[in-house]
């Protein structure tokens, strides 16, 4: 049976087209109420309510091809909202989770683009004998000492010096800014 076409020809008001729609998913609905344990009647109101509201809803089936889950999702809130009016079931509570979002902020990785743009200008402030050092020490895995002062020239007990001179004058410079300042 082509879904769409009879749910497109039901619309119409078609009975030949809703008789076979009946019949093809009748069943499905059938089998949903008697899964929640529903007497014989309450099942018959679920399945008859799943019908009614398809009948309402005919004209405005967003995906026809879809209408099996639409029927089935139907039917588990009917047959729901019966057990609620029995008793059976409690009404749902609303539930409030004050935690935060574990997820990053829609514009968190713009915002760290900027921040990480605006920090490499600062950067660029240094003197060059900061810049160097700085980049060669920012290398994964951190290379030793020793390999830092042979490359870029300088006695090795002078590096750690150096790197906190060149770290507390970057420091200065991100004050100046008010981008970084901003979010420091």
């Amino acid at each position: 049976m082509d879904i769409p076409a009879a749910v497109a020809a039901a619309a119409r008001g078609d009975q030949s087209a809703w008789h076979a729609l009946v019949r093809q998913f009748s069943g499905l609905l059938w089998s949903i109420a008697r899964a929640y344990r529903l007497s014989d009647a309450d099942a018959a109101d679920a399945v008859q309510c799943t019908w009614i509201k398809l009948v309402e809803h005919l004209d405005r089936i967003a995906e026809p091809e879809r209408l099996a889950g639409w029927l089935a999702t139907t039917a588990r809130h009917e047959c729901l909202q019966l057990i609620r009016r029995s008793g059976r079931l409690p009404e749902p509570t609303e539930i409030v989770d004050d935690s935060p979002d574990p997820a990053p902020a829609l514009d968190h990785d713009l915002l760290v683009g900027e921040r990480n743009a605006a920090l490499w200008r600062v950067f660029e402030g240094l003197p060059d004998r900061c810049r160097r050092l700085l980049r060669v020490l920012m290398a994964s895995p951190p290379p030793a000492y020793a390999e830092v002062a042979e490359a870029l020239d300088m006695p090795v007990g002078s590096v750690g010096p150096i790197r906190q001179r060149c770290l507390n004058q970057l420091k200065k410079l991100v004050r100046g800014d008010e981008l970084l300042e901003e979010r420091s």
